[in-house]
């Protein structure tokens, strides 16, 4: 027997490490994010408690992202046998089918958790997790093309994530029109935000066959792109936000969208290099915008 392989792989099971590795807790933060902003958008209501509010962080974050991240995973693991062979699967560390039946497992108990939480948590949820295998597995397999995939994630990443949120707090019922409107918009921004997530792997996306924007249009013009996609949804939320009689909020987004103005255009001069530090920046500055929102549709300084 290799003394060097792990004992975990070489009877067949994958250590606790490994599976943690696959449900990749560095990308729990969006949902969670946009998770909280749904339940402070929502106001004070029957469900606003600590218990909601870690019931729907663990849904978000490790239940329904996690469940999205090991799906992935698995649907992308002869890719990462040439570019991440390190990762779980490819190494041996997860072996077999070990990923497969744990995305099945982690799927279904996403869905049972949210079952618990009411009927629309439910349904959100539901479509959530059928986006995640969308994206990754065949026949759809969304993540081949940059407008369908990004699509898909910003939906499921921000604006199920936020109506999760307030659905939590109205004990399971549909939020409002104006909660959902806001969060759609989000989600459409989201769109340009996972463009620019996808600059860092142009090279390997045009040898791979996959479509994302970068690899369609250009570093340049998919930049151009992506600033459309962020800031279009934000004038349409400072606008709403005037017609409902937030103008604080309107304001406190409207200065944010003036910094990520300031922001586009250093990155539209040298996308390529500016993509990595617009992500830290201008992106930090998007969600402070969207938590400015749901104070205001809350209600909570009136």
């Amino acid at each position: 027997m290799d003394q060097s392989a792990p004992v975990n792989v070489a009877v067949g099971r994958a250590s606790p490490g490994a599976l943690l590795e696959l449900l990749k807790p560095i990308t729990w933060f969006p949902p969670m994010w946009a998770f909280l902003c749904g339940w402070v958008s929502a106001g004070p209501g029957v469900g606003l408690s600590s218990w909601s509010l870690l019931a729907g962080i663990a849904l978000t974050g490790p239940l329904v992202c996690g469940a999205s991240q090991i799906v992935n995973d698995w649907y992308d693991r002869d890719v990462d046998a040439l570019n991440e062979p390190q990762r779980p699967i490819p190494s041996g560390r997860a072996p077999g089918k070990t990923a497969l039946w744990f995305a099945i497992i982690w799927t279904a108990a996403a869905q049972i958790w949210a079952l618990m939480l009411g009927p629309w948590v439910a349904a959100a949820t539901f479509v959530g997790l059928a986006l995640a295998w969308a994206y990754s597995a065949p026949p759809l397999r969304l993540k081949l093309n940059g407008w369908w995939g990004n699509s898909a994630v910003g939906l499921s990443y921000e604006g199920l994530a936020w109506v999760t949120g307030a659905a939590i707090v109205l004990g399971g019922d549909l939020p409002s029109r104006p909660i959902l409107i806001i969060a759609l918009l989000y989600s459409i921004g989201a769109h340009g935000i996972m463009t620019l997530n996808d600059f860092k792997s142009v090279e390997g996306d045009l040898k791979m066959g996959i479509r994302s924007l970068p690899a369609q249009l250009g570093r340049e013009r998919a930049a151009w792109v992506a600033c459309l996609f962020m800031l279009v949804p934000q004038l349409v939320v400072v606008g709403l936000l005037l017609q409902w009689q937030l103008s604080p909020f309107a304001a406190a987004v409207a200065i944010v969208v003036a910094a990520q103005l300031l922001a586009m255009k250093r990155l539209l001069s040298d996308p390529k290099r500016l993509a990595p530090w617009y992500n830290a920046t201008g992106v930090s500055l998007y969600v402070l915008g969207m938590m400015s929102a749901a104070i205001g549709l809350g209600g909570w300084l009136a």
